[in-house]
C-alpha cells in the first residue's frame, strides 16, 4: 500500500537520479571509445569513484572499496524478508551469473547483494539466502548509518516501513531503490541497470564489459 514513508523513498530516489543525471549531463559528454555498446548496461561517463565505505561480508570478513576492484559487479540492495523484488531479482542475476561462468574467475563479473535491514539479517543469513539463488553471489550488510552513506554514494536510497496496526512491530517491510548499480574494474561507479531486468542481455552485456577491460 502507498504510503508516507514510500513517498518519501520515491521522492528521494527521484532527486538522487536527477542528481546522477544532472552529473551525467555535466561531465559524460565524451564517450569512453574503449568500451562496448551496451543494452541493459547504461554506462555514465565519467566513472565516479565511491568515497570510503565498510560493510560486512557473510563470512564475516571486511568488504571495503578494495575488495571490488577487478571486477565488474553489479550492486543491488534488498534484504531477505523481501517478498518479491529482492528474490526475483537474484534470480533473474542467478540466470546471468550461469551465462558467464566460462569466464575466469579473476575477472568473472560479480553481483552483490548488500541487505539494508541489519536488525533482521544477520552476515550468516544473507549469506545462506544469496548463494540459495548462485554460488558466487557475495553478500554484505552493515549498520544502518553505513548502509545509508553506501547506498547514497550509489544515488539509491532505502527507508523502513513499520507493521500494519496489529502485527508484531518485527513484521516491518523496507522500501529500497530496484536498480543495480554497475561498478567498473577499479570500484568506480560506472553505470546502472534499470527494471525490468532481461538476464541476457545483462549477461551479454557484462561479459563484453569484462572482455573489453584491461
Amino acid at each position: 500500500m502507498f504510503n508516507r514513508t514510500t513517498a518519501i523513498v520515491l521522492v528521494a530516489a527521484l532527486a538522487a537520479a536527477l542528481g546522477l543525471w544532472a552529473s551525467q549531463k555535466y561531465f559524460g559528454s565524451a564517450k569512453r571509445s574503449h568500451l562496448p555498446q551496451t543494452q541493459a548496461v547504461r554506462l555514465f561517463d565519467p566513472p565516479r569513484t565511491l568515497p570510503a565505505f565498510s560493510l560486512r561480508q557473510s563470512d564475516g570478513t571486511p568488504l571495503i572499496p578494495g575488495e571490488l576492484k577487478g571486477h565488474w559487479t553489479l550492486v543491488f540492495l534488498g534484504f531477505t524478508h523481501c517478498p518479491d523484488v529482492c528474490p526475483t531479482t537474484l534470480a533473474q542475476m542467478s540466470v546471468a551469473q550461469k551465462a558467464w561462468e566460462a569466464i575466469p574467475e579473476s575477472t568473472r563479473p560479480r553481483v552483490l547483494f548488500v541487505s539494508v535491514d541489519p536488525e533482521r539479517d544477520s552476515p550468516d543469513k544473507i549469506g545462506e539466502y544469496a548463494h540459495g539463488f548462485h554460488k558466487d553471489t557475495l553478500a554484505a550488510t552493515a549498520d544502518v548509518p553505513a548502509l545509508e552513506n553506501f547506498a547514497k554514494s550509489l544515488s539509491m536510497v532505502f527507508a523502513k516501513v513499520p507493521a500494519p496496526p496489529g502485527a508484531p512491530a518485527n513484521q516491518y517491510s523496507m522500501d529500497h531503490s530496484a536498480s543495480m548499480a554497475v561498478l567498473d574494474p577499479q570500484g568506480r561507479m560506472a553505470g546502472l541497470v534499470r527494471p525490468p531486468f532481461d538476464s541476457n542481455a545483462i549477461a551479454r552485456d557484462m561479459a563484453a564489459l569484462t572482455e573489453a577491460s584491461p
